[in-house]
This record gives C-alpha cells, structure tokens and sequence, in this order.
C-alpha cells in the first residue's frame, strides 16, 4: 500500500499542476487515466459502484467544483479564475487500494476561500496527528472537529472517512467529528482515509440528480484526504 500511495500521490500532483485557467475538467480526468495506467495501477473509482449507489461511477477522477463537496463527476466545465476545485482520486496497486484528495484554487481566489481551503488542510493534519495505537476513532474526529469551530467552517453533513484496503471503503467510518476517548480503539496496521470536508456556510448537503454532495446553501466546499496507517511507530502517511 505504501507503493501504491506513493504512485497516487505523484498522479495527484501532476493533476493539481494541470488544473488551471481554461482547463476542461474532462480533460484532467483523462489525464488521471492516462497517468495511472502509466503508473503500473488502475483505477479505484472508474465503474465503482458505492453502497447505496443508483449506478456505477463513469469517470476515474470526482472533479468537484466550488458548492459541490464530493462526488463531482467530469464534464466539458472550462476552469475560470477563482474557482474552487477539490480533486479526489483513487488507484488499485497490486489488490490494494488508496484513496486521496486535495483542493486546489484556480488562479486569484478570494480571501474566505483560502481560509477555507488552510481550515480544511489543518484539520487533516490534526486528524493524522491523533491516528495512533491506543487512540480513538473519536479523538480523530474530535481534533477535526476542533480545526473547523475554531475556523468558524461548517462540517459538511453526511460526509464521512473510512477504512480501506483491500476494499476501496471497509469499516471502520471515520467521523469528521467526535468525542476524545470515544469510538473504536485504534489498532496498528489499521489503514483508513481521513478527509475533513469543511463548508464557508452552513454543515447541510444534498445529494445532486448525478449522486454528488453539494452545500444547501450554495457555499464553498473543500475536501482533503490521505491514507494513513496506523503504527507502532506512529500514524504513517501512504499517500504523501
């Protein structure tokens, strides 16, 4: 797994550099194929039917746009300036899968989103931090929690972590909030993504007709995600 996130991370970057000014987001998802085929591993999301799911996933990347929190599937969208992209992506490498995401602001954003976009970022940091041996699912959630009050963000509702491995989603579900001490007992060689999805608005979302998550109320979304392991040496990040 730690191969197979070090590969996704690389395809990950090259996405984050190509996402610019008058870039059709069809256009990164085509790179995100190319690049991960190129890589020796294959798509994790490409015609992945998720729990609860209407239909298969058409696309390689989830290209999410400005309101819209995860799920965002490729289209003809040209990139303008100020826009706010989260890029989420995912790879099967040798039977294992990872699972990442960053926001990336297109050209000059404005001030709240790059608040938004810092909260959301330290609060994966936070969460990592807590991901150890002898430490709780909710103590993870809790540190999260903690970025988003103190950042004055919104927790996107419904919108949550997981474990993964030989699954692209396995138990257990990683809250982006929570309590300190509660919840499920970290245990090493536990792997989960954590991935704070923080709102400029209100926490509500809402499924859209193409099954992505969007704010209700029509604020900034960010998303950021790694893969993490759990160790007796500490929280290891496959996908850095």
């Amino acid at each position: 797994m730690a191969e197979g996130g070090r590969r996704l991370a690389e395809v990950l970057r090259h996405l984050a550099d190509a996402a610019r000014e008058g870039v059709k987001t069809k256009a990164l998802d085509r790179l995100a194929y190319q690049l991960i085929h190129k890589s020796g591993a294959k798509p994790a999301f490409l015609h992945y039917r998720p729990a609860g799911a209407v239909k298969a996933y058409p696309f390689t990347l989830c290209a999410s746009l400005n309101a819209v929190v995860v799920h965002g599937q490729p289209s003809e969208y040209v990139l303008c300036e100020g826009d706010v992209l989260k890029l989420d992506l995912g790879l099967i490498y040798k039977g294992f899968n990872l699972d990442a995401a960053v926001t990336v602001g297109i050209g000059k954003i404005g001030k709240d989103a790059e608040r938004l976009l810092k909260a959301t970022k330290d609060a994966l940091v936070a969460g990592i931090a807590e991901a150890m041996t002898g430490h709780t699912l909710g103590d993870i959630g809790s540190a999260i929690e903690r970025v988003a009050k103190k950042n004055k963000c919104g927790i996107a509702d419904g919108l949550t972590g997981h474990g993964i491995g030989r699954a692209l989603h396995e138990d257990p579900t990683v809250f982006n909030f929570g309590t300190r001490g509660e919840g499920e007992e970290l245990r090493e060689g536990l792997v989960i993504a954590i991935e704070p999805m923080f709102t400029l608005g209100k926490s509500a979302t809402e499924q859209l007709r193409d099954e992505s998550y969007a704010t209700v109320d029509g604020s900034l979304a960010a998303h950021f995600e790694h893969t993490v392991a759990i160790t007796k040496n500490g929280p290891r990040i496959l996908t850095g």
